[in-house]
């Protein structure tokens, strides 16, 4: 079908009409940001603090999600919407360690009821990320085994369905298993939630949790290892030919199949490792815990810009701190975060759908 292009007076009134909405959410902003600020200024400066703090820490969660969400996406050009879900089974992998090792004596004569989980919480913490890890890798595989693979020439809209049918399967084969009930993360005592180091903010003591420090630096050293794996190492020269055109890529010797095989297989890691810090860091897992996170974790990708690997770390980090600081910036309701993150999305969408750091597009992607 030839390309069609809309008439210029359309494209005009189109720009015209962004360009309005534009400068009047902008004028909205400023005019919020003064009043929160300057004229009625409602928190001090250890309060901003701690927001930021827990965006960070939200963001970071977020990052790996939207990662994951990218590779897919660069590799099949299509949005995984089981991802979220993936992140949960990680979540109950890590859970279920933690159970297990708080069960197993290890006394002591200074504490008789000491547990190997309070022992060695090092141990414990490493046990609970592999086998999180392995399960939502695991998962991942058979997922594009199972309801992606034998729809690899379908309409794009045909692996989609099969994505939503999958997150749906998913959730209720977990609330099924595990129950419906909210489970509490039974933490190393080292890593007690809400525990952590004081720093003096403006007369006020902010704390920097165990468990906020160890969720931004794992993340950290995830997105760091995954970017030199894609950038230098053969299975990421692999897997960007791969993206960049398949039949090639199958010509020039690449298992093009075992490439994607392997793409989901580190996608559901990093989903697995999410889960695993939100569980630790937030406390609750349930069938259900995946869903939220991982659309904003696509709201994160798209707003990176939905292909790109940096993009979705700024992306991610972006959202977190946009979600924890928007409500108090803009003297609205905490409960209205998910408006505010889902707001960015529609307008990302409207003024840049490319994303802040964008993606360059050839002819075989569009």
């Amino acid at each position: 079908m030839p390309n069609v292009k809309p008439p210029a007076r359309r494209v005009t009134t189109y720009k015209i009409v962004q360009g309005i909405i534009g400068v009047v959410l902008a004028g909205y902003l400023i005019w919020r940001l003064f009043v929160v600020f300057i004229a009625n200024p409602s928190y001090g400066p250890d309060t901003w603090a701690r927001f930021a703090i827990a965006g960070l820490i939200l963001g970071s969660v977020y990052a790996l999600v939207a990662i994951g969400y990218t590779l897919v996406y660069g590799i099949l050009r299509m949005i995984n919407f089981a991802h979220g879900d993936i992140m949960m089974i990680g979540a109950f992998g890590g859970y279920f360690v933690f159970e297990a090792l708080k069960s197993i004596p290890t006394p002591t004569l200074a504490d008789p009821e000491l547990t190997f989980l309070n022992a060695h919480p090092v141990l414990s913490v490493i046990a609970a990320f592999i086998v999180g890890v392995s399960i939502a890798a695991l998962s991942g595989y058979f997922l594009e085994k199972i309801a992606y693979r034998p729809l690899r020439g379908a309409p794009r809209l045909v692996p989609l369905i099969s994505a939503i049918g999958a997150s749906i399967f998913l959730e209720n084969a977990a609330q099924l298993l595990f129950g419906a009930q909210r489970r509490d993360y039974a933490n190393p005592i080292v890593l007690t939630r809400g525990e952590g180091w004081g720093i003096p903010i403006g007369g006020s003591n902010v704390i920097l949790t165990y468990t906020g420090v160890l969720t931004v630096v794992i993340s950290t050293l995830i997105m760091i290892a995954l970017y030199l794996l894609v950038m230098r190492t053969r299975l990421g020269r692999s897997m960007r030919a791969v993206s960049e055109n398949k039949q090639v890529a199958a010509l020039m010797g690449i298992d093009v199949d075992g490439v994607i095989s392997r793409t989901f297989i580190i996608s559901g890691a990093l989903a697995g490792a999410a889960g695993v810090m939100w569980g630790i860091h937030l406390g609750l897992v349930y069938h259900f815990v995946g869903f939220i996170p991982g659309i904003k974790a696509f709201t994160a990708a798209v707003l990176g810009g939905i292909g790109n690997i940096p993009g979705a770390m700024i992306g991610g980090l972006f959202l977190g701190l946009v979600e924890s600081l928007g409500p108090a910036g803009l003297g609205i309701n905490f409960q209205l975060k998910d408006v505010i993150a889902f707001g960015i999305l529609v307008l990302v969408l409207i003024f840049r759908p490319t994303g802040i750091i964008g993606e360059v597009l050839t002819e075989e992607k569009v």
